[in-house]
């Protein structure tokens, strides 16, 4: 009963995001090697985490956690869900075809840019359970599993912007660092 109170308690705690600029953000992260208790706790902290902080997606390095793993609810309605786990995310295929979606990010807070990126993906990767899944996303849930794909690989989506927009955002993001530290 007390580890299961623990267990809760440790679920519910909301992790720290980074914010950019950070070199956290900037590191490859390695692969999930196997499955235990601290894993699946830690990916219900990420989702707590990306529900509490408004996000549609959280990877783990945003959180600090150099795995490779990210969790993703692409559903705008509050009481529906589509909440999903992705383990080793690798993508095995992208379209041609591409679309351009406004994109924000919980480690680049109040900062947006249009991004350009491949309009579909196939995606293969571990379920929560360690299945081994291979699935399509279109649209928004594509776009949003390559920006967190992205952390994972040590990028950010303004990395995939022009140089002068993109300083002039890690410019903010330092003075929003600043202010926001006291």
């Amino acid at each position: 009963m007390i580890e299961q109170l623990f267990l809760k308690e440790i679920i519910m705690s909301k992790l720290k995001i980074i914010i950019a600029p950070d070199e956290r953000l900037c590191a490859i992260s390695e692969k999930v090697n196997y499955l235990d208790k601290e894993i699946i706790t830690f990916v219900e902290q990420m989702v707590e985490t990306m529900y509490e902080s408004n996000g549609i997606g959280l990877a783990a390095p945003q959180v600090g956690n150099l795995k490779r793993i990210l969790v993703m609810d692409c559903n705008s309605s509050e009481k529906e869900t589509n909440l999903m786990k992705f383990i080793n995310p690798q993508i095995l295929s992208l379209s041609e075809e591409r679309s351009e979606f406004e994109e924000g990010c919980l480690s680049l807070p109040t900062q947006y840019a249009k991004v350009f990126r491949p309009s579909s993906i196939k995606l293969k990767y571990l379920d929560i359970n360690g299945k081994t899944l291979i699935q399509e996303f279109n649209g928004l849930e594509a776009t949003c599993i390559q920006h967190e794909i992205d952390h994972l690989n040590g990028r950010l989506f303004i990395d995939h912007i022009s140089k002068l927009r993109k300083n002039i955002i890690i410019k903010k993001l330092k003075r929003y660092k600043k202010i926001n530290s006291h």
